[in-house]
C-alpha cells in the first residue's frame, strides 16, 4: 500500500524524503546573516523615529511658551505651567525640563535628556530664539 502511494508520488520505493544535515545548517546560516543585517538597522530606526518624536514635543512646548509669554509677560519655568506632557512613549527614551531662569524670565531652553536604549543618540536642546543643537541631529 505504501509502496503504491510512493510510487503514484514518483518518488521510487527504496528513496527518502526529509532534509539532510548540511542543508539545514546552511538554512541556519542564512537566518543568521540576515538577522545580523536587519536588526541593528531595526534598532537605529526606532532611536531616529523616537528622536523625531522628541523634537515635535520640543517645538510644542515652544510654542506653548510663545502662547505663556503673550499672556504673562514671561515664560513658564516649568513644563506643567504650559498644560502638555510628553507621549507616554518617550518616558523611556528621554526626559524633558526647562532651564531654570530668574523672574521675571525672558528667555528658555527646553532640554530633552536621552536615557536607556536613546543614550546613545544624545541630547536635544532647543531654546526661545530657535536655536537647534546639536544641529545635525535636527537636520534630519
Amino acid at each position: 500500500m505504501l509502496r503504491a502511494s510512493l510510487m503514484s508520488l514518483g518518488i521510487p520505493a527504496g528513496k527518502k524524503r526529509g532534509f539532510t544535515l548540511i542543508e539545514l545548517m546552511i538554512v541556519v546560516a542564512i537566518i543568521s546573516i540576515l538577522a545580523m543585517i536587519a536588526i541593528p538597522s531595526y534598532d537605529k530606526y526606532v532611536i531616529r523615529s523616537k528622536r523625531s518624536a522628541a523634537k515635535q514635543f520640543m517645538l510644542q512646548v515652544a510654542s506653548r511658551q510663545e502662547q505663556y509669554m503673550l499672556d504673562a509677560r514671561q515664560y513658564a519655568t516649568t513644563i506643567p505651567a504650559l498644560n502638555v506632557t510628553a507621549p507616554s512613549d518617550l518616558s523611556t527614551r528621554y526626559t524633558f525640563a526647562l532651564a531654570s531662569c530668574a523672574t521675571p524670565c525672558t528667555s528658555f531652553t527646553v532640554t530633552a535628556t536621552a536615557i536607556g536604549s536613546q543614550l546613545s543618540d544624545g541630547d536635544l536642546t532647543l531654546n526661545n530664539l530657535g536655536t537647534k543643537s546639536p544641529a545635525d541631529k535636527w537636520q534630519n
